[in-house]
């Protein structure tokens, strides 16, 4: 489950504090820590105290908090800080030594990694669990399924109103992350210019009419207030106040709607990892949190907070 990422491949604020914050990297003192390839699981009580960061992805950050909280609970001398101001701000942390672990929706990109090893880290790759990222509408809105190709065109803003794809005749109200964003890379990519497709084009960027948002809960809110919104969140984010659509590859194919089952059998067209990058292969402390993450009890924690585990 741990990749080592080497130069040049790629493979796929504070929102959040459940301990206290910190100001320089983590401080730790394992006894009797894990050997590798154990784990740790939340229901056992090894001697472990110390304390670690973890800074990256708004997506991650409600999965990281409810491990650092378990694993909190099963060792009562761990502080475990989890901010998420985005992917971007996570691997920069990663970059100049301020964060143990950086979550992100994105993978690292080449320039980074030249940037990680010119500063001595070494960005080693976890895939803790993975995501269908889901368009979200009003509940109102009769527009119940859209095709990669459609939504690349309401987002470079080619599109403009409802009634080209079949809803009301009113205004599309376009927001997407910020950035900062690994998810608003990731969809940029992917959906925007339209990767995978023979239609693929790189050029392609937001609209300047696109709204940015800085947090996927804001953009669940505002879509479930404004009956044209349009958005894109993590499945987890996904709640009865908004209304996900199917997404179609190509109009030729089947709408499918985005759900642990679509992401895992890969039906679903906008599905991605999502992961923890360390300095090099954890250890101590840190490795034996991920350990857990990793664990059978870590992963049904994926399940109840709305993600996709990972296959066992």
């Amino acid at each position: 489950m741990l990749k080592y990422i080497k130069r040049g491949i790629l493979p796929l604020v504070l929102v959040l504090v459940v301990a206290v914050a910190f100001v320089g990297c983590s401080s730790e003192t394992t006894t009797n820590a894990t050997q590798p390839g154990t784990t740790t699981p939340a229901n056992t009580t090894p001697a472990l105290s110390g304390s670690f960061k973890i800074i990256g992805s708004n997506t991650v950050t409600p999965l990281s908090a409810v491990w650092a909280e378990a694993f909190m609970k099963a060792n009562s001398d761990v502080s475990i800080a989890v901010s998420g101001p985005g992917s971007g701000v996570g691997i920069a942390s990663l970059i100049d030594g301020t964060t143990d672990i950086c979550q992100a929706s994105r993978a690292i990109k080449s320039s980074e990694i030249d940037q990680a090893h010119a500063n001595g880290v070494d960005p080693y790759e976890i895939q803790v669990a993975s995501d269908a990222l889901s368009v979200i509408v009003n509940p109102s809105n009769p527009v119940s399924e859209l095709t990669i190709a459609q939504l690349s065109a309401i987002y470079t803003n080619q599109i403009t109103n409802w009634k080209e794809v079949g809803g009301n005749d009113a205004p599309i109200v376009v927001m997407a992350r910020d950035t900062n964003s690994g998810t608003h890379v990731f969809f940029k990519e992917h959906v925007v210019q339209m990767d995978g497709l023979s239609t693929k084009d790189t050029s392609l960027e937001y609209g300047d009419k696109v709204l940015f948002l800085p947090s996927t809960e804001e953009g669940v809110s505002q879509v479930a207030s404004n009956p044209n919104g349009i958005f894109y969140a993590g499945l987890g984010y996904v709640n009865e106040t908004v209304k996900a659509i199917g997404v179609k590859k190509t109009a030729d194919d089947i709408a499918v709607q985005p759900s642990v089952e679509t992401a895992l059998n890969g039906t679903y067209p906008v599905s991605r990892p999502l992961l923890y990058y360390t300095d090099g292969a954890p250890t101590g402390l840190i490795k034996s949190y991920i350990d857990y993450c990793l664990s059978a009890e870590g992963q049904e924690e994926v399940v109840a907070s709305g993600f996709v585990p990972l296959a066992q």
